[in-house]
């Protein structure tokens, strides 16, 4: 049987992400690899120059999908062990906006279950960033890029 996620490994912070208090979630003794993905705010972004991001989050329901994708982890690599903190706020250009950690027996296995948590954290948790470019701002909308957000959230959202 495999290793259940614990919901306090998945996080959703304004203040700046420890990468070690994030790995620390994951070591074990059984774990031949660890692969930590490390997401920072790049300067320029489709030929424009960032100044700084800020993020918003549906905080409640992010955490809540974060532990999803900890599930579907634990799910496709059952010796899987996974950590996740996504920083919310305004971030400087080389700030570190998530951390992914996850530790397996296999490195090949912690290479695709860090992938698989990345681009799932786009699909389904509820973060949205806003840019400030030297020209401008725009609320981007969801990680995706598919849906906008001009009001600075999603249609319908209450929580803050």
């Amino acid at each position: 049987m495999g290793q259940q996620p614990v919901p306090d490994h998945f996080k959703v912070v304004p203040e700046p992400i420890s990468i070690e208090e994030v790995v620390s979630k994951v070591i074990h003794p059984h774990a031949g690899a660890i692969n930590t993905f490390i997401g920072t705010v790049r300067e320029i972004t489709k030929g424009r120059k960032t100044l700084y991001l800020e993020y918003e989050a549906y905080v409640s329901m992010a955490e809540k999908q974060l532990f999803k994708i900890g599930q579907e982890i634990a799910e496709r690599w059952p010796e899987a062990r996974v950590a996740i903190s996504h920083r919310i706020g305004r971030l400087e250009i080389s700030d570190i906006a998530v951390v992914i950690a996850v530790s397996t027996p296999h490195r090949a296995d912690a290479y695709e279950a860090s992938r698989y948590a990345i681009e799932r954290i786009k699909e389904i948790v509820p973060i949205w960033k806003k840019e400030f470019w030297e020209d401008g701002e725009a609320w981007i909308g969801d990680q995706l890029e598919r849906v906008a957000y001009p009001s600075g959230k999603p249609e319908g959202l209450t929580d803050d």
